[in-house]
């Protein structure tokens, strides 16, 4: 059965794709940009504004950021952070979680700590203190025991959990089964489109990564890529991270190009993921927040 759409409602359907399609364009217009950029030529970055297509491809600045050791290491360092960095926050996340969505004793008061954490914070000071105490400094581990668990996801899940059939987890305890078994083998693999939506803001956390790799590590030899981006930022005109160049090699290679290339390395890996976890983003988050 066809459906019939007035004149007026089919004025507005299309006023309103135009105004999202510009809406995307908008957004979509930086990223062209600083891709065209680092394909460019060095006239051509030097000689335009702004640039949406290079008229002669050049992966000089790719040749470049490539041939020393910094960048390459700084990406294995940001992979190692994001992997084991999500891989704790999904095991501490899902083992708080799931207690509590259960009926346990002390369940409201720890709770109510849960959701103060939302509200109030130690601040910067008090926490650097705490990490420097536990000699974590200089440490991976002090960009993940601090953001272990994110207090808004660990709600969401709990609520997620909660709305899973009893009628498995009866079973399986009725089988002899204990509560580690269950969670593994039966809530688990029923939750994979929460699993997958908050690995992925945790990933997508670690990977960008900024401001506790600037305060926790100092050695430049683990800082992660986007400490090193801002390196090149500041740096540009002497160098990268702990790596300079020379004035000719600025002159084939500038700065602008250079930095483009680096957040197109940057930025390309983490969207590359999403395409994997898309068919669990909007079903995981759809049915982690219908009760309270």
């Amino acid at each position: 059965m066809l459906r019939r759409t007035s004149v007026s409602g089919l004025i507005f359907d299309i006023g309103n794709y135009l105004f999202l399609a510009a809406m995307a364009l908008v957004t979509l217009l930086p990223f062209v940009h600083i891709a065209a950029g680092s394909f460019a030529t060095a006239e051509e970055v030097l000689g335009s504004k702004f640039l949406l297509f290079p008229k002669t491809f050049s992966l000089e600045a790719y040749r470049f950021i490539f041939s020393e050791p910094t960048l390459l290491r700084s990406i294995g360092a940001t992979a190692w952070i994001t992997i084991a960095g999500t891989a704790i926050n999904m095991a501490m996340t899902a083992l708080m979680a799931y207690p509590l969505s259960r009926n346990i004793k002390g369940k409201r008061p720890i709770m109510a700590l849960i959701v103060f954490t939302l509200l109030f914070s130690g601040g910067m000071i008090p926490s650097f203190f705490v990490v420097k105490g536990l000699g974590l400094l200089n440490m991976y581990w002090a960009l993940w025991l601090p953001v272990a668990i994110n207090p808004f996801y660990l709600i969401i899940l709990i609520n997620f959990f909660r709305q899973l059939p009893i009628d498995y987890e009866e079973s399986a305890k009725m089988d002899g089964g204990s509560d580690p078994y269950i969670l593994w083998k039966i809530i688990i693999p029923l939750s994979l489109p929460a699993m997958a939506t908050f690995s992925l803001f945790y990933a997508v956390t670690h990977w960008n990564t900024f401001f506790n790799a600037i305060i926790y590590i100092n050695d430049s030899a683990k800082w992660p890529i986007q400490v090193l981006l801002r390196q090149i930022v500041i740096m540009s005109s002497g160098g990268i991270g702990d790596v300079s160049y020379s004035t000719e090699a600025q002159y084939v290679v500038p700065p602008q190009t250079i930095k483009m290339a680096v957040i197109v390395v940057a930025t390309l890996p983490i969207i590359a993921v999403y395409p994997f976890l898309q068919k669990y983003f909007a079903q995981g988050m759809l049915l982690g927040s219908v009760k309270g």
